[in-house]
């Protein structure tokens, strides 16, 4: 029965800390995003990226199909 006297207070301190440690990390945004960091890594990133403006223009690759005019 003395052991309760320890035990009870002890399990509420518990719960506190594991409450505070709970509330800290979802306003510091532990769980906003779960998903996105998963899927992240399976996309490609296949597009091209923009030349920068002072970059000199590419020539246009022979493989590329070129517009077509039917006139």
């Amino acid at each position: 029965m003395e052991s309760l006297y320890l035990l009870i207070p002890l399990s509420v301190v518990l719960v506190f800390v594991i409450g505070v440690a709970f509330w800290w990390s979802v306003r510091s945004g532990q769980f906003d995003d779960m998903e996105g960091p998963a899927y992240r890594i399976l996309m490609d990133d296949d597009r091209a990226r923009p030349a920068p403006p002072d970059a000199p223009a590419a020539k246009p690759d022979a493989a590329s199909p070129q517009p077509r005019s039917d006139g």
